[in-house]
């Protein structure tokens, strides 16, 4: 071999290539959430979200569609205009395709919301064992820094208020046809919606392993309610993530 340090630098150079492309999967699906919180992953089952896939398929949701200018017989499920509002991560690393569509990304889950989990979610488990055992808390920030979103109400407008008009910031086409002059159902307010059980997930009591900035802003109203139901026997406390 005449070049051996060559020879060395290339296996290197492919290591490193397949290493960042393994790395670069950062979107887990939902069911590596729903493991630990299943309450919420049960909550969540029966939600809009839950659903918005299904909405794109043939014969579904036919008036909506109609009143959007869509046709209610064509299949939306391989459309890169509407895939992206119905589906985690779509268009980035780790996130659904339609080539290579994950069923556990094919919907509107934890992680578009919350961010994508693998470089957090580790963090988290360690962050709820350690509480288990001792009562050591985690700093949120901590998670934060590794892509837990706190503040996604920004992921939500990215679909709900995509549309000409609207006062967002961030528009951009494709634009979703769900507009409030389609139908006043389709007015987005984020405070309203993210207390809608039927739209996220019923919130529950949490025991209170993750500590500090940023809290959500409607944490502590949230986890005040959970702990009335939790009282009448309606809630559920086995959970430690953070709103």
């Amino acid at each position: 071999m005449k070049h051996p340090i060559t020879y060395i630098l290339a296996i290197l150079l492919m290591f490193a290539f397949y290493s960042s492309a393994v790395v670069a999967a950062s979107y887990e699906g939902r069911q590596k959430c729903s493991s630990c919180h299943k309450a919420q992953g049960k909550s969540w089952r029966s939600t809009a979200h839950a659903k918005a896939m299904d909405s794109l398929k043939a014969g579904e949701r036919e008036e909506a569609k109609v009143k959007a200018g869509l046709d209610p017989k064509k299949d939306y499920t391989k459309d890169k205009d509407c895939v992206g509002c119905h589906v985690d991560g779509y268009g980035e690393k780790g996130g659904y395709t339609i080539d290579r569509p994950r069923r556990q990304l094919a919907a509107v889950g934890c992680e578009s919301c919350h961010g994508p989990g693998r470089k957090y979610r580790g963090e988290h488990r360690k962050g709820g064992q350690a509480f288990e055992r001792n009562g050591t808390t985690t700093e949120r920030s901590r998670l934060v820094s590794r892509g837990q979103d706190y503040e996604f109400e920004e992921a939500c407008k990215a679909c709900h208020l995509n549309y000409e008009g609207s006062g967002w910031a961030g528009n951009k086409p494709p634009y979703t046809p769900f507009t409030p002059e389609v139908d006043a159902k389709y007015t987005f307010k984020f405070d309203d919606m993210v207390r809608d059980a039927g739209a996220m997930h019923e919130h529950f009591k949490l025991d209170g392993a993750f500590v500090g900035e940023p809290e959500f802003k409607f944490h502590k109203e949230f986890q005040a309610s959970a702990a009335v139901d939790e009282e009448k026997g309606s809630g559920d406390d086995d959970d430690d993530d953070d709103d």
